[in-house]
C-alpha cells in the first residue's frame, strides 16, 4: 500500500467502501432477477435461424435473509460513501485539487485482486 497524507480513518472508510461495494455485487451476481416472484416469459424465435433470444425463467424472488443482506450492504454502502465525502480532511485540500485527491484515494485503496485498468491505453 501507498504511504500517504490520508488520515488513517478515511483511507479505512475507503478501504471498507471497496470491500462492501464489492460484496454486494457478489450477492446480487447469486440473487434471481427479480426481488418479488414473478412469472417469467418465453424468448422470441428468430424466424430464419430458429435461434431463440431473450425470454427469462420464473423468478422466485428474494428470500427475506436475502432481501435483508442486500439492504444491510446498500446501508453499509451509502453510509460509507457519505464519511468518505464529507470527511474534514477534504476542506484541508485546495479545491481545484480535491476531485484529483479523492481519484488518489480510491486507487491507491483499491484491493490488489482488481487492479486500476487505463481505458486509454487498454481502448
Amino acid at each position: 500500500m501507498v504511504d500517504t497524507d490520508f488520515p488513517d480513518d478515511l483511507r479505512a472508510a475507503q478501504i471498507r467502501l471497496h470491500q462492501a461495494t464489492a460484496e454486494l455485487s457478489a450477492l446480487c451476481r447469486t440473487l434471481p432477477w427479480s426481488v418479488e416472484p414473478l412469472a417469467g416469459w418465453e424468448g422470441t424465435e428468430h424466424p430464419h435461424t430458429g435461434v431463440v433470444t431473450g425470454g427469462r425463467d420464473a423468478s422466485p424472488g428474494y428470500t427475506e435473509g436475502q432481501q435483508a443482506a442486500v439492504e444491510r450492504l446498500r446501508t453499509e454502502c451509502t453510509d460509507l460513501s457519505v464519511t468518505v465525502a464529507a470527511h474534514p480532511y477534504w476542506d484541508t485540500v485546495e479545491r481545484e485539487k480535491r476531485v484529483g485527491e479523492r481519484m488518489r484515494l480510491k486507487h491507491e485503496t483499491l484491493p490488489a485482486a482488481a487492479p486500476v485498468v487505463d481505458v486509454v491505453s487498454a481502448a
